[in-house]
């Protein structure tokens, strides 16, 4: 295991509280250490410092010194290091810490200086907060509860903006709302490399603006609604849509590619209505991309499988099970196992166990695309890396072996680049020598990879997914199961990081857990039986998979935990950097 560096510490005083913290670490993160609030508006941990808002003043002092001979000067009344306290308020955004430094924060000139910013920020903005989309969410409201003065003593009419701005197609933007902070011009500079928004004009007309002939469409552009603190900038695709106070929060991930974006899925009474990023540093800081906030759309699509099929007729699950059995059986010897990368690690060791007991080739699809060097990696699959742990295959699909383009459901705007799914070449030319008499599918459309509706006519076809295709119309089994959103589980994503993600809404009616159709399956084959439930399951994987051996699924941190990546293959292409993370993670002691 690679020792961390040990970070220099400095003790600084908060309060009349001491703690000692990394040097350079921002004054409000530091007060937020010993549970001071230190309120701030432009303030953001990922974005460089402006001090727009002066929300965050605090008094600031340092030890005194003689300036001849340096040495300290003492206070006789308390027999400690006298404080040079700076007479004017200093904003603690542009403060970080170093040796000594004093911070008071609930001084009756700090408590004054809030009031008053408090009250020019609501100058001109409306006071019309039963309305406004953001709240339940809003910092300024907040704030202006906690730190306002209560009341305000203007009288003068308030200077109205334009409302109902599109800016891009995905933002909306209210400027009588916008405070001027600044984070949305910030975080599209700094994180995203696109220059596009600006203010224009002075004082009271200010606003928010995209420079001349451009449009807020990069494929990050909802992360400035999230980091927005008032109610200017809004998602077209949420707003007014849903209290946040009545959704349900569940934390997920984002499967649109391998880098394994941490998300949280804001849902209601089974209806899943908007996804924000969660903020996890070693992976995605507090970013994700606008087209994996799209992916829960699917759970309700109109093309969802909902009826078990038998040669084409409706049918029950057992029944179902049983003619699969039946068929599987019949071919043993003669069997390939098509997994997904988009599968759950879970998924892929039963996967694993089915193909084993049916003597089976196994195969897996690769999904290729254009990564963006932010959060969209060229691997669009979520847990190609936990195959290789699974044992389901021994080396990572060929990127380059793919077939026509299809482009993912993400939506308009230009959001998704075209990803090609292949990796089933081997298959097809052993279907074509009447190798392969059937093929057990989980989760891919066989024909999206790559084999023609002529191969698929030769074989047998056991299908579980969540969605018509061509495949689920050739198959002479279809087992509906579930999506990503409706059940429990984990991923392995390209830094090798074990990440999991929680059910966020019951499964729709007809469909079952993956995991118990995939144990039944085992079962009707004539397979050692295995347990169709997530936490048991966790038994046999940790018994089985060396990697895992001291992990349970229960115990996994929010944070993911890192994987020993030496004894797996080196990737068949390169992914680029992510944010300041590198896709590869160095060794480190399992567990």
């Amino acid at each position: 295991m690679i020792a961390p560096s040990k970070p220099d510490l400095v003790t600084v005083n908060i309060d009349g509280r001491e703690i000692a913290v990394p040097k350079g670490t921002n004054a409000i993160e530091a007060a937020r250490l010993v549970g001071v609030d230190v309120p701030y508006y432009c303030y953001h941990p990922k974005l460089s410092v402006v001090g727009n808002c002066r929300m965050c003043l605090i008094e600031m002092g340092m030890p005194a010194v003689d300036p001849a001979t340096k040495a300290p000067i003492m206070d006789p009344a308390t027999g400690k290091q006298k404080i040079n306290w700076i007479p004017r308020p200093q904003i603690g955004c542009a403060t970080n810490a170093s040796p000594g430094l004093h911070i008071r924060t609930n001084t009756p000139q700090i408590k004054d200086c809030r009031e008053g910013v408090m009250e020019f920020l609501l100058v001109n903005h409306p006071l019309d907060c039963p309305i406004c989309d953001q709240a339940g969410e809003c910092k300024l409201q907040e704030q202006s509860t906690g730190y306002g003065r209560g009341y305000s003593r203007y009288i003068e009419q308030k200077n109205v903006k334009p409302k109902r701005t599109q800016l891009g197609p995905r933002v909306m933007l209210d400027d009588e709302r916008c405070i001027l902070c600044s984070r949305c011009i910030r975080f599209c500079k700094e994180i995203v490399k696109d220059d596009v928004l600006g203010f224009i004009d002075r004082g009271s007309y200010s606003t928010l603006t995209c420079f001349p002939g451009r449009a807020l469409s990069n494929n990050y552009s909802l992360n400035t609604v999230d980091i927005c603190p008032v109610g200017a900038l809004t998602s077209t695709d949420f707003r007014f849509k849903m209290r946040v106070w009545f959704l349900k929060q569940t934390n997920s991930i984002d499967t649109e590619s391998s880098v394994g974006a941490n998300t949280v899925v804001w849902s209601r009474e089974g209806v899943i209505y908007r996804i924000t990023p969660r903020r996890n540093d070693e992976v995605n800081d507090t970013w994700m991309a606008d087209s994996g906030r799209e992916l829960f759309k699917s759970v309700r699509a109109a093309d969802r499988l909902m009826a078990t099929k038998v040669n084409g007729a409706d049918s029950t699950l057992e029944v179902a099970l049983k003619a699969a059995g039946e068929l599987l059986k019949a071919a043993i010897g003669a069997v390939a196992a098509v997994g997904s990368g988009r599968s759950s690690l879970e998924e892929q060791y039963l996967t694993k166990k089915l193909a084993d007991a049916l003597k089976a080739s196994t195969h897996l699809v690769s999904r290729v695309g254009e990564g963006d060097k932010i959060l969209v990696s060229a691997d669009r699959n979520p847990n190609i890396r936990g195959a290789l742990v699974t044992g389901l295959i021994s080396k990572l699909p060929i990127a380059g072996d793919a077939t026509p383009s299809s482009r993912s459901a993400h939506g308009d705007g230009g959001v998704a680049a075209p990803v090609r799914a292949g990796g089933l070449t081997a298959l097809g030319a052993a279907i074509d020598a009447g190798k392969i008499k059937a093929v057990v599918s989980v989760g891919e459309d066989l024909s999206a990879a790559g084999l023609t509706a002529a191969q698929l006519a030769k074989v047998a076809i056991v299908y579980l997914g969540t969605h018509t295709n061509a495949t689920a119309a050739a198959a002479k089994v279809v087992l509906p199961t579930l999506t990503v959103f409706e059940k429990s589980g984990t991923l392995v994503n390209q830094q090798f990081r074990l990440q999991k993600f929680l059910k966020c809404v019951p499964g729709v009616s007809g469909a079952t857990e993956d995991l118990a159709v995939l144990a039944k399956l085992i079962s009707a084959v004539g397979g050692v039986a295995v347990a169709g439930e997530l936490h048991a399951l966790w038994a046999g994987l940790a018994a089985e998979v060396p990697a895992l051996a001291t992990i349970s699924f229960a115990n996994l941190p929010e944070t993911g935990l890192l994987l020993d990546a030496t004894p797996y293959t080196a990737l068949p292409f390169v992914e680029g950097e992510t944010l300041h993370h590198k896709p590869a993670a160095p060794a480190v002691a399992k567990g």
